[in-house]
């Protein structure tokens, strides 16, 4: 005769109510320790100058002000084209090195290609050794042209070994072999296999791939510092990176001290402006994490225990 399970009988996956406020205690202490920061940052961006040489940083500033932010939008057209530039990498890059990275990734995780250890060993190589900035600074300009060309900001970071091998695992352990080969003796070609099959089901591993690259391409001001003189192709980053730089210059204790304008070029804002800069450079990029989040967590997590 069979016999009802205890409610006292241990389960694997319980827990006690205790130990769940407990956790949630945490999760969310450690939530506000995570977004305190950021908060901060925001909060002496909007503090007026003099408050914050008075006072210091502050969650809650004395004296509030959105000089900083005037600021920065006095030339309100370079810095849109700016963003436009950063904007259009993004998007064209993301694309572009995603696309990329599928499809030299792809190739590498079957077992039926011929050359995998090969081309795996040319990918990964490269995360250990690298030719080096001057050969790689003459390639693009001598050889490619791409000096003052924006292309140059997209092309450079296009592949990275890095994300070739994130996709590579999820290949490994999430396409099985049967599927592919059901296809092949359907009559399908590799490519229609890889558009019709391989991308539709990676979509978790796109979607963290993409995150890395989209992350790399709107922080990027290295790429512009080295390729870029002319203003206008500027990006968000060297822009920004551009007028700490001035206004660090102008309120250095040589610039002030010439001249009849000191006084007036010791009210700008330095100090704030590091921290405007800072919002205007993640603000964006914030709002688009929501979308991939789902995504990205199943990305990093799927294949890493295999059943």
């Amino acid at each position: 005769m069979k016999t009802k399970p205890s409610k006292s009988s241990f389960q694997s996956n319980s827990i006690s109510h205790v130990s769940n406020a407990i956790f949630n205690a945490v999760f969310i202490v450690y939530c506000i320790v995570c977004l305190a920061p950021l908060l901060l940052v925001f909060m002496v961006s909007i503090t007026s100058e003099s408050s914050l040489v008075t006072n210091g940083y502050s969650f809650f500033p004395s004296e509030i002000s959105f000089s900083t932010y005037k600021y920065l939008f006095m030339d309100s057209e370079k810095l849109f084209r700016a963003y436009g530039i950063t904007i259009g990498a993004c998007i064209i890059g993301t694309f572009f090195s995603v696309l990329l990275t599928m499809m030299y990734a792809y190739p590498i995780s079957r077992k039926s290609f011929k050359y995998r250890n090969f081309f795996s060993f040319f990918m990964f190589f490269t995360m250990l050794f690298q030719g080096g900035l001057v050969p790689w600074y003459i390639l693009y300009t001598k050889y490619l042209h791409l000096q003052n060309n924006p292309a140059v900001l997209v092309i450079p970071a296009l592949l990275n070994a890095f994300n070739v091998l994130i996709m590579k695992t999820f290949f490994n352990t999430n396409l099985p072999d049967s599927i592919l080969e059901s296809a092949r003796i359907d009559g399908a070609s590799e490519f229609r296999i890889f558009y019709t099959i391989v991308v539709p089901l990676s979509t978790p591993a796109i979607a963290t791939v993409g995150l890395f690259a989209m992350l790399a391409y709107w922080n990027d001001w290295y790429l512009c510092l080295l390729f870029i003189n002319d203003a206008k192709y500027y990006n968000i980053q060297f822009s920004m990176y551009q007028a700490l730089r001035s206004v660090e210059f102008l309120t250095s204790s040589h610039a002030v001290s010439i001249g009849s304008t000191s006084s007036e070029l010791a009210k700008l804002p330095a100090e704030t402006l590091r921290m405007a800069m800072a919002i205007l450079g993640i603000g964006p990029i914030i709002f688009a994490y929501p979308f991939f989040q789902k995504y990205f967590i199943k990305g990093l997590t799927i294949g890493a225990v295999k059943g």
